[in-house]
């Protein structure tokens, strides 16, 4: 019988790493969320990054959320709605592609109204990552998982405190609050790509339009 999450490796030191490939669910894989704990994990794809937050939120408390995406849909919406009403979570940053918007402008209105209009900020993004954080716990949750159910192999990360939730929150907090619809202009500059690449490369990717069958 295959054990349902098989550890590879761990270390003394003081961020507690773990290292596991995981068949079990989220709170199965994830376990204790402790100080300074660091886990790196394989799944098959059998829970998702909103089951992930989830469950940290079970160990943590009410927290205050973000989540970096580059789409969403009606039901994690409606997930995270939930977990202000029943006051698992105090607030939640949406931080989103601005395809996602054009894609679907009213359900991320839908966002602002539940969350507040500063609540979402529209770049360029393809990370998947959740902040969840507390008065004592500051927990980062990043990989290849998308919010939704996908049974494919899927690589998480998650550490509690350090450099990496500072580095996070500190570029999420740089990102302006853009008007509804923006231009793809807007949401580049906002983002800082044209640090990253020369002018002639991003126009390539300046004329594009959404996907659409």
């Amino acid at each position: 019988m295959i054990p349902s999450t098989k550890p590879r490796s761990s270390a003394g030191s003081r961020r507690r790493a773990r290292a596991v490939e995981s068949f079990a669910s989220a709170a199965d894989c994830i376990g204790p969320v402790e100080p300074g704990m660091a886990l790196f994990a394989i799944t098959r794809g059998q829970f998702s990054m909103l089951d992930a937050v989830q469950h940290v939120l079970s160990q943590v408390g009410r927290a205050e959320v973000s989540i970096w995406t580059w789409a969403i849909a009606e039901y994690e919406v409606e997930v995270f709605t939930a977990f202000l009403r029943d006051g698992r979570i105090t607030g939640g940053t949406l931080v989103i592609d601005r395809s996602a918007e054009q894609r679907n402008a009213a359900l991320i209105q839908e966002w602002r109204e539940r969350f507040g209009a500063d609540r979402v900020r529209v770049c360029t993004t393809h990370a998947k990552i959740a902040r969840v954080w507390t008065g004592t716990h500051r927990v980062l949750l990043r990989g290849s998982m998308n919010l939704n159910f996908n049974p494919r192999f899927e690589q998480l990360d998650i550490t509690e405190g350090g450099p990496d939730f500072d580095l996070v929150s500190e570029i999420e907090g740089e990102l302006p609050v853009l008007r509804p619809m923006c231009e793809y202009a807007e949401a580049e500059r906002a983002s800082k790509t044209s640090k990253a690449f020369e002018t002639s490369t991003l126009d390539l990717f300046r004329g594009t339009k959404v996907w659409a069958k």
